[in-house]
């Protein structure tokens, strides 16, 4: 069960909040109220909640301070989702700067503004664990998040198979039910973080990103994925497509806009496509809404593309050719790969001298998959680019397609020579990261397939890897790794034979049991027995 903290001031806030929902429904448990900052910061360390309701103005602590302190304490855990009145408003400017998952007005709160709230959160709570699940002990990542990994596939059309998509959606527990899809692409424009230190400028750039997602999803079920620091994407799903209705995207955009500009004096620009009925085509929608992101401006911040006019001339680079190079090079570090393939990218470019939108549109998406699928993406592109003032943002002020090849071609030079230097390295974490994997899922039926899927690997890849760095095949150490578990459920568990069976994944407990004897020497019957003998002894 997920732990909930809730702390007001209010006993009947406290009251109201406990029984507005039947909480055991989102798999959430109450571990306990609190009347105060203090009192709940004492109760956070003691209980370790995943969630926390906080009144922002509370005796002792507000809960500004509380949310303050738990991220200099504790990281990203626990979210926090801010209660409000409209004359605390102000306040909430200072709260997104500590990543507040949510906020709710009091005198609007109700079962199903509360609900949505929650699933928001339990949404964003996924995505911490994903993200988590393949940190190093030292904290830094080596692969990205599942989560970020599956929309930059989503986006650009880069999955195998439906399949490949299948599973990945099925791991990441993501909805994919819905019957209609929309995709936006837009940039965060600053006319001051030019004159802030490294440090403000991402400050800015996240809060902004972070009031984006929260302004945006109370209007459109949407995902908000960072491209980079001053890009994003945004897919809106819809339960049909009479429920997509332009000028409510419009609206929710202009609000948004709005109240982004008026808390942190930013203004946004945003393309946005066509509605599509297949996930797998949200890469379609993405491209239209790429080329009508071309003519938006501070006058008319929101685009919508249309076949006909000045944006049919636009069009967006298709990177989707050049997929199957670029996934292997990326997941695989197969620097000859790399190297060939964006060569292939730049002799294209300069080609069309003339086509300068697609070239920029072209060099900045491989950037963002860079960004994306390679693990300390961000870090390994600052090296790279380290003589740079503006990094490897430098891109945004190229003027003609030859400047633009030249930065691609120092992406390329810069790439293939950190990737091979990391290659071992990287290869030893996925071998690593896959085992983990497989610890955490014994009680799945797991294949080369699926988990190569879930990774984004093609299966004799992750095969070949897994058995070269582990010593051990990859069907033979899940086996070995299920029988272990096997002989600890039967008994310190108490489990019977085909109970073990059911919950390990075996087709049958027929079946188990001639596995279990290949593994131990011996059936599960017999290895009970020996054990329940050697205990009288």
């Amino acid at each position: 069960m997920i732990k909930l903290l809730i702390a007001d001031d209010e006993p009947l806030v406290l009251i109201g909040i406990k029984s507005m929902i039947k909480w055991e429904d989102f798999h959430i448990e109450i571990c306990g109220t609190a009347m105060n900052g203090q009192a709940a910061l004492e109760m956070i360390r003691e209980y370790s909640p995943e969630l926390v309701i906080t009144d922002i103005k509370m005796p002792i602590m507000d809960g500004l301070e509380l949310v303050r302190t738990c991220r200099e304490e504790m990281g990203s855990l626990p979210l926090f989702l801010i209660l409000t009145s409209y004359e605390e408003f102000p306040l909430i400017k200072k709260a997104l700067t500590y990543q507040v998952t949510d906020y709710l007005i009091k005198l609007e709160l109700d079962e199903e503004s509360l609900k949505t709230s929650i699933v928001r959160a339990l949404e964003r709570l996924e995505e911490l664990k994903a993200s988590k699940a393949y940190k190093q002990s030292a904290g830094r990542p080596m692969l990205q998040s599942y989560h970020d990994k599956f929309f930059m596939r989503l986006l650009h059309n880069l999955f195998d198979s439906r399949e490949q998509f299948d599973i990945q959606v099925r791991d990441l527990r993501l909805d994919f039910s819905d019957d209609c899809y929309l995709a936006s692409h837009g940039e965060i424009h600053s006319d001051i973080a030019r004159q802030m230190d490294f440090a403000k400028q991402m400050n800015l750039y996240s809060s902004s990103l972070q009031m984006i997602r929260e302004i945006l999803g109370k209007h459109i079920p949407c995902h908000v994925i960072s491209l980079d620091k001053i890009h994003f994407a945004v897919i809106y799903r819809f339960s049909s497509a009479a429920q997509m209705k332009p000028g409510n995207i419009r609206e929710a955009w202009e609000n948004t806009c709005s109240m982004v500009h008026n808390y942190f004096n930013v203004w946004l620009t945003i393309g946005t496509g066509n509605l599509v009925e297949d996930p797998l085509k949200i890469s379609i929608s993405y491209q239209e809404a790429r080329q009508a992101f071309n003519l938006a401006d501070h006058q008319t911040p929101v685009v919508f593309f249309s076949r006909s006019g000045e944006n049919s001339c636009r069009n967006a680079f298709n990177i989707t050719m050049f997929k199957n190079a670029l996934t292997q090079a990326f997941e695989e570090f197969d620097t000859d790969v790399l190297y060939q393939t964006l060569t292939e990218i730049s002799d294209l470019f300069l080609t069309y001298p003339n086509r300068f939108l697609q070239t920029m549109d072209g060099a900045c998406n491989i950037l963002y998959l860079a960004l994306s699928l390679l693990p300390d993406g961000e870090d390994t592109l600052q090296e790279i680019f380290s003589s740079y003032p503006d990094g490897y943002r430098s891109i945004y002020k190229k003027e003609d397609v030859l400047q633009i090849v030249q930065w691609l071609n120092i992406l390329r030079d810069g790439l293939c020579r950190v990737l091979k230097n990391k290659r071992k390295t990287y290869k030893d974490h996925v071998a690593s990261s896959v085992q983990k994997y497989i610890n955490s899922h014994l009680e799945d039926r797991l294949t080369l397939n699926d988990v190569a899927a879930v990774f984004g690997l093609s299966p004799n890849y992750l095969s070949a890897l897994f058995k070269k760095n582990c010593g051990i095949g990859f069907s033979e150490y899940i086996t070995q790794r299920k029988i272990t578990l096997a002989k600890s459920m039967l008994l310190e568990d108490g489990l019977k034979i085909y109970e073990v069976a059911n919950r390990l994944g075996f087709e049958s407990a027929f079946y188990f049991s001639k596995v279990f004897k290949k593994v131990e020497g011996m059936s599960p019957r017999d290895f009970i027995q020996a054990r329940m003998e050697d205990s009288k002894n």
